[in-house]
Formats: C-alpha cells, sequence, structure tokens
C-alpha cells in the first residue's frame, strides 16, 4: 500500500474509539435484553463487528499489525429457524480430492477388477474414469477417505452439513436432484476441512508425518505391480482383497 494511500494515525485512534464506544453499546444491550432473540443485542452485535473489522483493517494498513479479534465473515450461517425438536434429518458431505497419482489408482482399481468376477468388463481400470468407478463401487465413501493416499488421491476442502427437517422423505423423492433445495437456516451444525484453516502447523509435526506416510506407501508400492497377477485361493481363483464395506 502507497504512503499515500494509507490512514492517517488520527483515523486509526478514531476507529479504536468506535469499537470501543460499539462495545460499551453491546454490554449495554445485552444487560437490557428482552429475550434470547432481542433484536437490539443482534443490532449492536452486528455494529460491533463492524466496527472491530474497520479497526482492523485500518490498524493493518497504518502499521502492519492485526488484532486477536475473530470478525464472523458473511459465509456464517444465518440464524437457525428449523424445528426445535427435528424428526428426521438429512446429512450432505462433499469431499473434494485430486488424482495425485493416475497409476497407483489404476494399480489398485486393477486388484479390484481382477478378484471381482461381477466387475465391469475388462479394461474398466485402465482409464482414471473407470478406476474411479471400481474404486468407488468397492469402497465406502469413508473407507476412500481414511485410505485416499493408498489410491493415489489427494485430499481437498471438505464439508459435512447436517440439516433437520420436519419429516423424513418419500423413497426416491429427491434423487434427480438431491442438493438443490437446501435450507441454510434449518443446518443444525456443519463442519468445513480446508487448508486455508491450517494456518498455524507445527512443522515438525508434519515432517513425522511425512516420514510415516511415506514409509506405508513405500510398503505399498512394493505390493503394487504396474500388470499385478491376482492372489490366487486354494481353489485357483482370485481372492477378493479385504476390504470393509
Amino acid at each position: 500500500m502507497s504512503d499515500a494511500a494509507q490512514p492517517t494515525a488520527a483515523e486509526v485512534r478514531a476507529a479504536a474509539e468506535a469499537v470501543k464506544t460499539a462495545l460499551d453499546r453491546h454490554l449495554a444491550a445485552v444487560e437490557r435484553r428482552s429475550g434470547e432473540e432481542d433484536p437490539a443485542v443482534y443490532d449492536a452485535f452486528n455494529e460491533l463487528a463492524a466496527a472491530a473489522e474497520a479497526y482492523d483493517e485500518l490498524l493493518y494498513d497504518r502499521y502492519d499489525e492485526v488484532t486477536p479479534f475473530e470478525i464472523p465473515g458473511e459465509d456464517t450461517l444465518p440464524p437457525y429457524t428449523g424445528p426445535e425438536e427435528p424428526s428426521a434429518l438429512s446429512v450432505l458431505i462433499r469431499r473434494d480430492y485430486a488424482v495425485a497419482e493416475p497409476q497407483r489408482l489404476m494399480a489398485q482399481a486393477r486388484r479390484v477388477e481382477a478378484a471381482d468376477e461381477e466387475a465391469p468388463g475388462a479394461g474398466a481400470s485402465d482409464t482414471v474414469h473407470g478406476a474411479l468407478g471400481l474404486l468407488f463401487g468397492e469402497f465406502e465413501p469413508d473407507e476412500i477417505a481414511s485410505r485416499h493416499k493408498e489410491f493415489g488421491l489427494e485430499e481437498g476442502d471438505s464439508t459435512l452439513w447436517v440439516t433437520a427437517a420436519d419429516e423424513s422423505a418419500e423413497p426416491g423423492e429427491w434423487l434427480e436432484a438431491p442438493f438443490e433445495q437446501v435450507d441454510p437456516q434449518r443446518v443444525v451444525c456443519r463442519f468445513d476441512v480446508s487448508a486455508v484453516f491450517d494456518e498455524d502447523f507445527d512443522d515438525g509435526e508434519d515432517e513425522d508425518d511425512d516420514v510415516d506416510s511415506d514409509a506405508e506407501l513405500t510398503e505399498l508400492d512394493a505390493d503394487l505391480d504396474p500388470d499385478p497377477d491376482p492372489d490366487l485361493d486354494e481353489d485357483g481363483e482370485p481372492a477378493r482383497p479385504d476390504a470393509d464395506r
């Protein structure tokens, strides 16, 4: 930021005073609240958040310093308006992956294909598209999430939403468009996982984790021949790999 565009010390001081005033107003509103949904408390909260955010920005622009406050962003969930005692729930999960090692992915798919007499036609494991279909058809999503490195996948962001409903949906009711009618105000809770949340991490622990992961993957590499022959059982038939569904 150029010197000409930087806020003055007086502007930063004024923003700090605005935070103090908003803080006093918020406390006063809380002390006088008439109920859990008192609009005066809600308004005072928003004013305090706006004042703190403005001060934080000016402080950083002027002095390259930050505050310890975490200001709620616009992506926070709106107030919950669903039933107090939900009789039905929907759990919506999204997990992103990058195909980091296509050869590893296809090698794992070949093992499934060789051991499964009901697998799709031969050669499905020869493409990333076909290999994904085989693996996600064979393993539960939670198992793939826990073993993603074995399948040549790299984790991206993920989120889990628990939404409340008045009653369970009829069988097949939403299958054509399962994620289009989510009401944010009926989200009971949500859990997000993203690299953007990992700004504070322990380099030493990460290095140890990498060593352990590399050791595990090295063992797997020894077992994954580019064109593996399936293990045979005592009858000479391909043995199905051990995998809990």
